[in-house]
């Protein structure tokens, strides 16, 4: 699946350790100044703000911070105050906003309503100054670096890595800091798996399904719209117990399904999952060694359960970039898309 062609994309899959290292190498004393003050706010629930790809990011961190810090976190609309002007009780709490250009307007003001409400608020964003950094308390720049590709890979990938960071300060956990110094390596050894067996199951699919749980159902979304936005195919993410829910009614024979686990205390059940769906005749590759049914795609095991869900999208990005190229489409310009979208 490694490519010759040099489309930005694979560029920038391939610039993803080097960008994880430098946010993790220049970045220490911002990560440390936003634990010590959500340590002193000690907030009783934690809010995120964020749209396409920065929300599977949040999403990531959402399950991150309720594993760690035993904090519930919700998603909130940006409608929520640039539509309907609603009024939300956010003192007691932190909110994260994540996003790649910090000025679309809805996350904007989203933010600053929640910063204004006595929120402890963050923006992790890849442009600074940015409209969204000025709305928040604290603003950290991810350090991605200049993104050209319509589809966001490293800046994914390192808003997560921040908010990690951020996380791992303000819980002080040292198994956490551990895995993150350890993270470039790993991604390093992730962005060369090659998922050959994957794309032929695909590589005349109307549609996918991309299973996960905790951490790898974020994995999963991400996954979901890049292979809708690069190979214009169809792609559903799904909570691996809640697929058996409904959308399992459209799994028959040659339906290609992609189980995403981690070495978590979820990868048993979404593996027994993904091996029950062969038995319906599906086409199921799982990235975990306890498949028996379901065809085991190679992964990186980092030693933390959370990072090990994390390096499973660098594969991926590989696979969908090729995948885009092998259909003949353009990965740096999927149709109808841009770089920037500003919603309301």
């Amino acid at each position: 699946m490694q490519s010759t062609l040099h489309t930005n994309m694979r560029r920038e899959i391939d610039e993803i350790p080097d960008a994880a290292a430098r946010l993790l190498d220049r970045s220490a004393r911002g990560f440390a100044a936003i634990g010590s003050a959500l340590r002193d706010k000690d907030p009783a629930f934690v809010v995120t703000v964020a749209r396409g790809s920065s929300d599977h990011a949040a999403l990531f961190l959402k399950y991150a911070i309720e594993l760690t810090a035993g904090l519930p976190v919700a998603s909130l609309g940006p409608s929520l105050t640039s539509i309907y002007h609603a009024d939300l009780k956010l003192a007691r709490g932190a909110a994260f906003a994540v996003s790649q250009s910090g000025k679309s307007p809805d996350i904007v003001s989203m933010l600053a309503a929640a910063t204004g409400a006595g929120a402890t608020s963050v923006a992790l964003t890849n442009t600074l100054p940015s409209p969204l950094a000025d709305a928040s308390r604290h603003s950290l720049d991810i350090l991605a670096g200049p993104e050209h590709a319509v589809a966001a890979t490293k800046s994914y990938v390192n808003s997560i890595v921040a908010g990690l960071a951020i996380l791992a300060e303000w819980t002080e956990d040292a198994g956490l800091k551990t895995a993150l110094a350890s993270l470039p390596q790993h991604f390093a050894t992730a962005v060369t798996l090659e998922w050959p067996e994957l794309a032929a199951s695909v590589a005349e699919a109307e549609s996918l399904y991309v299973l996960g749980r905790g951490p790898t159902l974020a994995i999963a979304s991400e996954a979901a719209l890049k292979f809708k936005e690069t190979t214009g195919v169809h792609a559903e993410a799904y909570s691996a117990a809640e697929v058996l829910h409904g959308p399992v009614a459209l799994v028959g024979h040659r339906f290609p399904v992609l189980a995403l686990a981690a070495r978590d205390a979820a990868e048993t059940s979404v593996v027994e999952i993904a091996d029950g769906l062969c038995a319906k005749g599906a086409v199921v590759h799982a990235t975990s060694s306890q498949a028996r049914s379901a065809m085991r795609l190679p992964f990186v095991n980092t030693g933390h359960p959370i990072t090990d869900a994390l390096v499973l999208v660098l594969p991926f990005y590989s696979f969908v970039e090729a995948s885009s190229r092998a259909r003949g489409r353009n990965p740096d310009a999927p149709q109808n898309l841009k770089k920037v979208t500003e919603t309301r």
